[in-house]
């Protein structure tokens, strides 16, 4: 008979007890019931409450889960432990997942498990390892709570406002919903009670990177920084472990305003190192150090006399600055702004975003200026003012300005006139352009002069009427009578009114020599009379009144003609005299006295 047949016989027998066995059958049975007994033990502690166990999810139905363990039979969890808040399944078959022994009942090898308490059982397992060796775990900002804020690390925790930052943070509500690291500082498993801080693990994370970055920290080096916060005067960028502020004026070679032009926060840019201090651990930064330096192209590009075009960047009261191309700026002077010198402040011709065809009048590379010109870029409205406005042509003007000796007047814009106090009317003697005329008043004048070289231009108002003394002293001689009136009296005569604005003087000589009164002759102010034409002189507009009926009257003589006065001899020329010694400077005078 085969072996097999055999074995298969003797196995399908009863049972023989060791003690009819040979010696070696009964020390391997024996073996074999302890091996058994060995692992049914195992079994046991492995399916304890409390235990937790792992295993593959076999099938998924719409009420449960079922997870093989290794056990008689398969594990059977509500479908509910695995659905999220938003109704959605977290897990697919075959998926291997730790679940917590509730119940374990050996004779029928059913067992109650739970997931979630597994779940709970792993947080607080590391949350303990982390407070025992100081290690870090994560976990997301839920809320602000009194003293600090709510943290879910899988079971809430609490973040006192003392440790949410390095330095104390100016508000707290802004972490609400970020992802923190932390460390535990204290725990209480029983009251579930545990404070974290992630103070403590920004600066265990702070020195491990600044230890990484202190050999990179050298004047010259490129690094690639995030920009943490902004102010008025810079940036303050996060190297990685070190903070470093990059300067307004070292963020790019134009003009930067504020610097939220350039760069916002959060913002990740490349910077260069400028200066490094150890001790302070102070770290200069600079962008635009990274771009060449556009002046150093500035001697071939920009000459004087050239016109070129820029972007007005900012007024200030002295003139504009624009800007050729970035980083490039000239000035524009208010004294080059406008061909007329009345300009009071640059804004009333330009503004910040303007575009201007200008002038280069300097270029200065050692201060790093640029002179620009607005005006010599358009023509010169003082060139042709002749041509425009000939002498005695008629013109009209607006009154811009009022002075104690006249008044100016806009012909166009940047050309201004004066008419003179003089000027301003033939009849009455004005005192100020006031009593004439009026600001911004529009006014026809006449051309009297012009002088493009000194840019003045002369105007008259009277002209545009007839010159009433020239008038008048066509139509009136000596001797004639004429009717007036006493408009005012002085000690030495009366002034008496002929015509609107003529004005002749009648001497007290010429009404009275017997020591009488003003009054005595009927001279008052406000009395008309007729007076007689003593003399005209019409160069001086002066006409003299007389009174008297019985003198005859004639034209004033001329006056003699003046002789030439003897030269006057020095007193070397008197000693040289006196001594007999003729000069020729004192032969000269003596030939001048004979003739």
């Amino acid at each position: 008979m085969p072996e097999n047949e055999t074995f298969l016989e003797a196995s399908s027998g009863p049972a023989e007890s060791p003690a009819n066995l040979e010696p070696e059958a009964a020390q391997a049975a024996e073996s074999a019931d302890a091996g058994e007994m060995a692992a049914a033990l195992e079994a046991s502690s492995i399916v304890a409450h409390g235990s937790i166990l792992r295993g593959p999810i076999v099938n998924i139905t719409p009420d449960v889960v079922f997870v093989d363990l290794g056990l008689k039979s398969e594990a059977a969890l509500s479908r509910v432990e695995f659905t999220s808040p938003e109704g959605q399944l977290t897990v697919q078959p075959g998926e291997e997942i730790d679940v917590w022994v509730e119940k374990y009942d050996e004779q029928t090898g059913s067992i109650i498990v739970s997931y979630r308490k597994a779940l709970n059982e792993k947080i607080w397992r590391a949350i303990e390892e982390a407070f025992q060796n100081q290690t870090n775990l994560r976990g997301r900002v839920v809320e602000r709570v009194k003293g600090g804020l709510a943290v879910n690390a899988g079971v809430p925790v609490f973040l006192p406002g003392s440790q949410a930052d390095v330095r104390p943070h100016p508000n707290l509500d802004t972490l609400i919903g970020q992802e923190i690291e932390f460390k535990v500082i204290k725990l209480n498993r029983k009251r579930a009670n545990v404070v974290i801080s992630r103070k403590l693990a920004l600066e265990e994370d702070l020195q491990k990177r600044r230890a990484e970055l202190a050999g990179q920290l050298v004047e010259g080096a490129e690094l690639t920084g995030r920009v943490k916060n902004l102010t008025d005067y810079g940036v303050f960028v996060d190297l990685g472990g070190s903070d470093g502020l990059i300067h307004i004026t070292d963020l790019a070679w134009g003009r930067v305003g504020h610097p939220s032009e350039v760069v916002q926060p959060g913002q990740e840019i490349r910077v260069k190192i400028l200066k490094f201090d150890p001790e302070k651990q102070r770290v200069s930064l600079g962008v635009k150090q990274l771009s060449p330096d556009p002046w150093d192209h500035v001697p071939e590009t920009y000459h004087s006399g050239d016109k070129v075009k820029g972007r007005i960047v900012s007024v200030t009261d002295y003139g504009a600055f624009a800007e050729l191309e970035p980083g490039v700026e000239g000035l524009i002077h208010i004294s080059e702004m406008s061909w007329s010198k009345s300009l009071r402040h640059p804004s009333k011709i330009v503004k910040p975003g303007d575009f201007a065809e200008l002038t280069i009048l300097e270029v200065n590379m050692d201060q790093r200026r640029i002179s620009l010109s607005l005006r010599q870029a358009l023509p010169d409205p003082w060139s042709s003012l002749a041509e425009r406005y000939p002498v005695g042509s008629v013109t009209q003007g607006r009154v811009r300005h009022l002075t104690d000796f006249g008044a100016f007047v806009e012909l166009e814009e940047g050309i201004d006139g004066l008419v003179h106090v003089s000027n301003l009317s033939w009849a009455k003697n004005v005192k100020h352009p006031s009593e004439v005329v009026r600001k911004g008043q529009k006014l026809d004048v006449v051309i009297l002069g012009v002088d493009s070289e000194k840019r003045r231009l002369s105007l008259g108002l009277k002209q545009l009427q007839p010159d009433i003394w020239e008038d008048f002293f066509s139509k009136v001689t000596v001797g004639a009578t004429v009717h007036g009136k006493v408009i005012r009296l002085a000690s030495f005569g009366a002034f008496v009114e002929l015509a609107e604005g003529i004005e002749g003087l009648c001497h007290v000589s010429e009404y009275s020599d017997d020591g009488a009164s003003t009054a005595d002759h009927g001279i008052a102010v406000g009395s008309e009379l007729d007076f007689r034409v003593l003399r005209l002189t019409p160069d001086q507009k002066k006409i003299a009144l007389t009174l008297r009926k019985s003198e005859a009257l004639a034209p004033a003589p001329p006056a003699p003609a003046k002789l030439p006065e003897p030269p006057v001899l020095s007193r070397m020329a008197e000693a040289f005299s006196s001594a007999g010694i003729t000069t020729s400077a004192s032969a000269a005078a003596q030939r001048q006295t004979e003739k």
